[in-house]
């Protein structure tokens, strides 16, 4: 009985271990402060977070996987920018993601803009199936700032 209460101990712990998320900010100028005081690129997530299918995928191929989000954490601060259809948003979230939405001329997502902590554009990503091809991507980005 002790070996089976041990083992549900130790699958519960790793488990949560593996559940850990990203923190996704949705104040571009907060973000923009903090990337600049850690030296790290702004991410801007164009997304329709819970009815655009490409966008659904990109987080579950990409965002949720260990490799992004061990990168994420040390190189990112994310900024989700949703357009969602059956999730509530205050007004003023609207208004401010409609207006990022006309500053990059956001036409179709998901859309990627990173910028650095300037708030400098330094690149734009769209849907790809893995990490691996994202993060070097990102890379590319980061080398040029």
């Amino acid at each position: 009985m002790k070996k089976i209460a041990l083992g549900l101990i130790v699958c519960w712990a790793l488990l949560q271990a593996g559940a850990e998320e990203l923190q996704w900010l949705t104040d571009l100028p907060k973000a923009q402060a903090q990337a600049k005081k850690e030296n790290k690129l702004v991410m801007l997530d164009f997304t329709g977070s819970d009815w655009c299918g490409w966008c659904i995928k990109l987080n579950k191929d990409v965002f949720s996987k260990p490799e992004f989000i061990k990168y994420a954490k040390e190189n990112l601060v994310l900024v989700e920018v949703d357009f969602p259809k059956r999730k509530q948003q205050s007004p003023d979230q609207k208004k401010a993601n409609e207006a990022l939405q006309e500053k990059y001329g956001i036409t179709s997502l998901p859309t990627i803009i990173v910028l650095n902590g300037e708030g400098k554009k330094v690149g734009n990503l769209r849907y790809m199936d893995s990490p691996t091809p994202f993060i070097a991507k990102l890379e590319e980005m980061k080398k040029k700032t």
